[in-house]
């Protein structure tokens, strides 16, 4: 029950954030319509091709599944993931597909940090002092995301936007090799990660650049959890990456 609640909190978050991208993106064009002008760099969006730099705070965490081992939740109540804080920084490269679109590539780095947290039944801790309560996880993914932007009409200094896309991740600090001893606690995960991305943001035209904010969030679609025997592998079914990111770029 717990596992589903989470799911349906995901899956109305992902709602709410879809209908308020297209109520700002909607509104914005209204708005625009009949007071659009333009100010600092009025050609920058009519170029074919443009290069930037974006700089980023990320909270990323696992999308789990609780195990359905009837044995193991005698004695362990649930798993949980919560969200911890990372770096990212990348490199723009923009083609412009018309007045509306442009296609982005934005390969870069990553560095997250992910917790998992095992929640065991007391009678059971009371027997095994030596339980861990959680386990960190700490990846470096080399990124290469492709993405679609889609622009609203531009509004004096300002132009608001949405995003959507794929993005391919290789971990380089990857356990999956490695087999758990006594005297380490490891969680090994795949080092390939395939999400797809959507966001919203708006641009900010300044005199010699173009700075923007963009909020985006990122959904694993392949499953990272690497079989092993070990009981706080066996604790859940699935391992999914979910990623929230606030960037800032700076495009000239």
């Amino acid at each position: 029950m717990k596992n589903k609640g989470l799911r349906m909190k995901h899956r109305q978050w992902r709602t709410l954030l879809l209908c308020a991208s297209l109520f700002f993106i909607l509104h914005s064009s209204f708005f625009t319509s009949a007071h659009a002008q333009v100010g600092n760099l009025g050609k920058f969006d009519s170029r074919l091709l443009h290069y930037g730099i974006q700089v980023g705070y990320t909270h990323s965490k696992f999308d789990l599944e609780y195990t359905h081992d009837d044995a193991l939740r005698e004695t362990l109540q649930g798993t949980t993931s919560y969200y911890a804080p990372g770096f990212h920084i990348a490199v723009i490269g923009d083609l412009r597909l018309g007045n509306w679109f442009n296609l982005r590539i934005l390969p870069g780095v990553t560095l997250i940090t992910r917790d998992v947290n095992y929640s065991w039944e007391p009678n059971y801790l009371a027997e095994h002092h030596l339980a861990e309560l959680s386990r960190k996880v700490e990846s470096v993914y080399g990124d290469f995301p492709i993405e679609i932007k889609f622009r609203a009409m531009r509004w004096g200094n300002f132009r608001p936007y949405l995003t959507g896309g794929i993005s391919y991740g290789f971990d380089f600090a990857s356990l999956r090799k490695n087999r758990n001893r006594t005297d380490e606690s490891i969680i090994r995960l795949e080092p390939n990660d395939l999400r797809y991305t959507m966001g919203l943001g708006f641009d900010v035209f300044l005199r010699y650049v173009k700075f923007a904010i963009d909020l985006k969030m990122t959904f694993g679609i392949i499953d990272l959890r690497v079989e092993d025997p070990d009981v706080y592998i066996q604790a859940f079914e699935h391992l999914h990456s979910r990623t929230f990111m606030l960037s800032f770029t700076f495009e000239g």
